[in-house]
């Protein structure tokens, strides 16, 4: 079995943007040694020309930058409804900013000076995080595919399967026969691949479910 560690390395991007030229190359380096696809900007706006949304992927930010800052360039991330985990780099006295980035959705932030094995940690858990994140999107996205070849009336009777009601239940609810509601029952299960009623709420509340980013 292909250890997930290794399979994010290959597939993942992990983007650094720092204004400062030593410490760009220093992590640029570093990232390269242990197998990490790279790319590394100057500024938040080189970045954002650059960043791909579709692709897998953690960004690891300075905190503290000319142009635009890290907290604006995370706050114009959040307005585009990226999912990228952001982990910022902060110094002694950017802490509270970096406490106002976690409340605004930044994945982590680690402080200087750090351990290398200190942010290598983090990045392997946001990636982790960000392919959790696309897997339940795309799950999301599965099921409402299902849920759009239902027809009306099919689901309607989803909806009070869902609710724990009885055929017999339904069907005087619906104003059909007990067998109507069977058929439909049955065309409900198949189109949405459930093998099971637990199995179809669980597909029900996948639609509800928030994909969370943080």
């Amino acid at each position: 079995m292909a250890n997930p560690i290794d399979t994010n390395k290959r597939s993942a991007t992990v983007y650094v943007v720092d204004d400062d030229e030593g410490m760009r190359r220093a992590l640029g380096t570093l990232l390269g040694t242990v197998g990490y696809q790279t790319a590394v900007f100057a500024r938040a706006t080189d970045f954002l020309a650059q960043y791909d949304p579709n692709r897998p992927s953690c960004l690891v930010l300075d905190i503290r930058m000319p142009e635009m800052s890290g907290l604006e360039l995370q706050q114009q991330l959040n307005r585009a409804g990226a999912m990228i985990p952001v982990i910022f780099i902060t110094g002694h006295g950017d802490v509270p900013m970096a406490v106002q980035a976690m409340k605004e959705g930044a994945f982590e932030f680690i402080q200087k000076p750090f351990r290398e094995q200190d942010l290598l940690d983090r990045i392997n858990h946001a990636l982790q995080h960000d392919a959790e994140n696309r897997a339940g999107v795309a799950r999301r996205a599965e099921v409402q595919k299902r849920l759009e070849s239902l027809t009306p009336r099919e689901r309607q009777v989803m909806e009070l399967v869902v609710r724990g009601d009885a055929n017999k239940v339904i069907a005087i609810d619906l104003g059909l026969s007990e067998r109507t509601v069977e058929i439909h029952r049955a065309k409900v299960m198949e189109k949405m691949g459930a093998r099971s009623v637990a199995h179809l709420v669980r597909l029900h509340l996948t639609l509800n479910d928030e994909i969370l980013v943080r």
